[in-house]
C-alpha cells in the first residue's frame, strides 16, 4: 500500500471513529456533563437562596431580640415603679401604725401618770392623817373627816 492509500484509509477510520464517538459516546457524556452542571447550578441557587433566607432570618431575629429587650426594659421599669410604690405604701402604713402606737403609748402613759398621781394623793392623804394623828396625839377618824380629806386630796 502506498502512503496515500494508508493516509486515506486512516482518514476514513478516523472519520468513522469521530462519527461513532459523536453518535454513541458523546451524547451520554454531554448529558452527564449537562446534568452535573444543572445540579451544580441548582445547588448554587439553593445556597444563594438559603443565604438570603438566613440573612432575612437573622434580621428577623435581631428585630425580635430588640423587641424583647425593649419589652423586658419596660417590664423592669414597671416592676421597679411598682416596687417603689409598694415601698412608699409600706412606709406610709408603717408611719401611720407607728403614730397609732405612739398615740396609744401616750394615752397609756397619761393614764398611768393619772393613776400614779391618784395613788400618791391617797398615800399623801394617809401620811397627812398619820402625821396629824401624831401631831395631835389622838386618832383622827377618816370616816368622820372624809370631807376634809377629800379637799386635802384635791389640793395636793
Amino acid at each position: 500500500m502506498s502512503i496515500n492509500a494508508t493516509l486515506f484509509v486512516q482518514a476514513i477510520v478516523f472519520a468513522i471513529l469521530v462519527w461513532f464517538t459523536m453518535k454513541f459516546v458523546w451524547p451520554p457524556i454531554m448529558k452527564a456533563l449537562d446534568e452535573r452542571a444543572q445540579k451544580i447550578a441548582s445547588g448554587l441557587a439553593a445556597a444563594e437562596k438559603a443565604k438570603s433566607e438566613l440573612s432575612v432570618a437573622n434580621k428577623r431575629v435581631e428585630e425580635e431580640l430588640g423587641k424583647s429587650r425593649n419589652e423586658s426594659a419596660i417590664r423592669l421599669a414597671e416592676a421597679e415603679r411598682r416596687g417603689q410604690s409598694l415601698i412608699e405604701d409600706a412606709k406610709a402604713r408603717a408611719t401611720e401604725e407607728g403614730s397609732k402606737i405612739i398615740a396609744a403609748a401616750k394615752v397609756e402613759a397619761e393614764q398611768q401618770t393619772v393613776k400614779a398621781r391618784e395613788t400618791l394623793r391617797e398615800q399623801v392623804a394617809a401620811l397627812a392623817v398619820k402625821g396629824a394623828e401624831q401631831i395631835l396625839r389622838k386618832e383622827v377618824n377618816a370616816g368622820v373627816h372624809a370631807d376634809l380629806l377629800g379637799r386635802l386630796k384635791t389640793e395636793l
